[in-house]
């Protein structure tokens, strides 16, 4: 029979077999994360990102860069509140200046644009529409099942308040947003392939 290894033997054995870290590896490690937290600081406060960044040696800057564009791209979102707007705009200007080719990225951006655009004209009238329908359905319902109990409706009860219709709506909002994140997310997908 064989000996029986503890599981931080087998552990140990796994981790010799992998070798030691390269450098590169060692970098990576200490500054995309670096990058990931200069990326949110520039969308919290006014900094200047290019600035920032040529505070690095130029050998590590380049991992510097890699966490701050995932980090501002993970930020481009739809613009369902002022502040999401806020954001849209700041990491799309940040990212703009890491990237090298600043057509291909405008391109991506035009698109967003529209995207953004639809979702608050287009996008908001078809919310505004779903959401009369479901509390018209929901008051037909209510008025219904109030008449075949035989009682009356002296008190006005405001269905959109109730939990079921809430969480309804949220159904059918998520519904409806979900084919522009799918979108975003082509849009965020074509920017990270961008040099």
């Amino acid at each position: 029979m064989g000996d029986i290894k503890s599981a931080r033997e087998i552990a140990m054995e796994k981790a010799a077999k992998l070798g030691e870290a390269t450098g590169e590896e060692r970098l990576r490690w200490h500054y995309v994360p670096e990058g990931e937290r200069l990326a949110v600081r520039y969308l919290e406060q006014d900094l200047n990102l290019v600035v920032e960044l040529n505070r690095y040696e130029e050998k590590v800057r380049e991992y510097v860069i890699e966490g701050a564009r995932e980090v501002l791209i993970r930020n481009i979102n739809l613009p369902q509140s002022n502040l999401a707007k806020r954001n849209n705009k700041r990491a799309m200007e940040g990212l703009k200046s890491l990237k090298s080719d600043k057509v291909a990225v405008e391109n991506v951006y035009s698109r967003l644009r529209q995207i953004f655009a639809h979702y608050l004209e287009t996008g908001e009238q078809q919310r505004r529409q779903a959401y009369e329908a479901l509390k018209a359905e929901f008051e037909t319902q209510l008025k219904q099942a109030t008449q075949q109990q035989g009682l009356l409706m002296g008190v006005k009860i405001d269905v959109a308040k109730q939990p079921r219709f809430q969480e309804e709506w949220r159904k059918i909002q998520a519904q409806l947003d979900s084919q522009y994140y799918k979108l975003v997310d082509e849009c965020q997908q074509e920017l990270m392939a961008i040099p």
